[in-house]
């Protein structure tokens, strides 16, 4: 099966397009290798896929038929992605939530009940 298909029917993706351009794009490898969207999976191959800003790492166990259901997705695959990748991306959501570009203007009033919670708490 394509490597563009697998991820489709895998559900790493929602089209086949989507998946093909992360190919294109240099996002997808199997075995440590960049690959296109062409190339042929078998069983037993490590894919790694940069998706979100996560380095998803996932280990083919079957080739599915074609796209299968969300509880079904474990039959075909295994996620051997490190719990690492994921805290950072959380850690990276709260950084997101607090932070204020310059020159946004005054701050809200949730902004500022935020604050003095936050130097209250500090007292």
């Amino acid at each position: 099966m394509r490597i563009d298909k697998y991820l489709w029917c895998t559900r790493y993706h929602k089209t086949r397009n989507q998946a093909s351009v992360a190919c294109k794009k240099g996002q997808v490898k199997i075995n440590d290798s960049i690959t296109k969207p062409s190339r042929e999976v078998y069983i037993g191959d490590i894919i790694t896929l940069r998706k979100n800003q996560i380095n998803y790492k996932i280990k083919v166990n079957n080739i599915p038929p074609n796209r299968v259901g969300a509880k079904l997705v474990d039959i075909y695959r295994t996620d051997l992605t490190p719990r690492s990748e994921f805290e950072a991306q959380e850690l990276l959501k709260y950084s997101k939530d607090y932070y204020r570009k310059k020159g946004t203007g005054r701050p809200t009033k949730k902004d500022r009940r935020s604050i003095d919670n936050y130097t209250d708490e500090e007292e």
